[in-house]
């Protein structure tokens, strides 16, 4: 991998024993850029290598100039969620294996005492979520003073969590003059400017595919569906057809993602589910099991769509049509990586056409139309549709504008009754007000 740069020993030790002979795209442009010291604000794929891209001139930054016991923590990675933060775990504890250099994830959900006592050890490199980082240093526990590289991983997942100011707080703890890598999904995200304005010194841009481009080596297909349960019998189908290394599926709620795995299970199949109601340890069983072959199937809520990175997931299945294209290019990310092939199948119900649509404008593609022998939906599309493809309406033709008092239901009851219009008296309903008497003549 890229022979010509000059690398640690440790750390070419380390890139070799992960296999990785020829760089990808994102690597050859990223890395000299990064190793001289830039500001970079990267946009790629999923599965495109950009997680290697910003940590091997992390860490050559760190050997470089000798690491430093005493200084605190001199590389912070933020990520917007657990999952991702124990897989750049993985991959940082790989690179460094043959170095002196060590790594640590913070996160939530974990102890905070036992992360103290981590934290004191003096690891050089730090993962974490923007919150529970900020916590430590607000706390004293966690030294960020000497921090010579900030790197913001999925920064639009980030921002659409809600971390913002979170992220900000913890680049103000890094009080050393430091490098800032941003990676995002896409450079339009709605914040993102304002981000890289704020953190980022005359960075330079790298942009390896067009927003909005769907992954290459996978093949989008969507299934049409009459309503839940019909996706019920249509998502058993597949799974009990078979032919899957490992399948995810993805529900937008937490309790549909538990609902289908317990159907999955009760029809034999080795199914898992992984949403945010459950436990960091209780995350980390289902993934190893996924990765051990202990489970063919997952059922998740779109915690799972960013940052997991399994081998030989061929088939992602949205059981609900995802919120957004961004939503959809993460979720259909997790199966088609490093070069193999995937698909991708989504149920669309009648209500969902439209936001179907709506994708495929979004990604400027299309999915193919599939069905399966003997549970083809009644439903066929919309019976008219617009330009855009999304479903027409029927418009109420308007009535002429005329009197509409004649047409209330309270003054058609009282048709042909006669009129009781006259000033109010004491025989009336007993709220009108009293009348003063005239004044007699005398």
């Amino acid at each position: 991998m890229l022979p010509e740069i000059e690398l640690d020993r440790g750390l070419r030790l380390g890139i070799s024993a992960l296999g990785f002979e020829q760089a990808t795209e994102v690597q050859e442009r990223v890395i000299p850029t990064a190793l001289a010291g830039k500001d970079l604000l990267i946009t790629a794929e999923t599965g495109s290598g950009k997680t290697l891209a910003y940590l091997v001139p992390t860490l050559q930054r760190i050997l470089g100039a000798g690491p430093d016991r005493s200084a605190g923590a001199l590389a912070v990675v933020l990520v917007p969620t657990r999952e991702l933060a124990r897989q750049v775990l993985k991959n940082c504890r790989d690179l460094c294996q043959k170095t002196p250099l060590r790594a640590q994830a913070i996160t939530g959900g974990a102890d905070f005492k036992y992360q103290r006592a981590l934290l004191r050890k003096n690891p050089e490199i730090i993962i974490a979520t923007p919150g529970r980082l900020l916590e430590h240093c607000e706390k004293g526990s966690a030294d960020l003073e000497s921090v010579q590289t900030l790197v913001l991983d999925e920064a639009d997942r980030m921002l659409d969590m809600g971390f913002r100011d979170d992220v900000a707080a913890v680049a103000g703890f890094c009080k050393a003059p430091h490098q800032v890598i941003l990676l995002s999904a896409t450079l339009q995200h709605r914040g993102l400017s304002a981000m890289a304005r704020e953190l980022l010194q005359e960075p330079v841009t790298v942009t390896l595919n067009p927003v909005r481009q769907p992954h290459s080596s996978i093949h989008h297909q969507r299934i049409l569906a009459d309503s839940g349960e019909h996706k019920d019998k249509l998502l058993l189908a597949l799974m009990q057809k078979g032919g899957y290394r490992r399948v995810l599926v993805f529900a937008n709620k937490r309790s549909t993602a538990q609902r289908l795995a317990g159907l999955l299970s009760h029809h034999d199949l080795r199914s898992g589910a992984l949403h945010g109601d459950l436990t960091t340890e209780e995350r980390k069983h289902v993934l190893a099991q996924l990765r051990d072959n202990k489970l063919d199937i997952v059922c998740a809520s779109d915690v799972a769509a960013r940052g997991l990175d399994v081998k030989d997931i061929d088939l992602v299945v949205n059981y609900d049509v995802p919120r957004s294209g961004d939503d959809y290019l993460h979720r259909t990310g997790r199966t088609g990586r490093a070069g193999a092939s995937g698909l991708a199948i989504t149920l669309v119900s009648a209500s969902e056409w439209n936001l179907m649509v709506s994708i495929q404008r979004y990604l400027k593609t299309g999915f193919e139309a599939r069905a399966l022998p003997g549970l083809k939906a009644r439903y066929s599309g919309p019976k008219k549709q617009k330009s855009s493809g999304k479903a027409a309406g029927s418009k109420k033709r308007r009535k002429p504008a005329g009197d509409k008092s004649k047409s209330r239901a309270r003054n058609k009851k009282n048709q042909g009754k006669p009129s009781r219009k006259g000033p109010p008296t004491l025989t009336g309903d007993g709220f009108a007000p009293l009348m003063k008497k005239k004044p007699k003549d005398d």
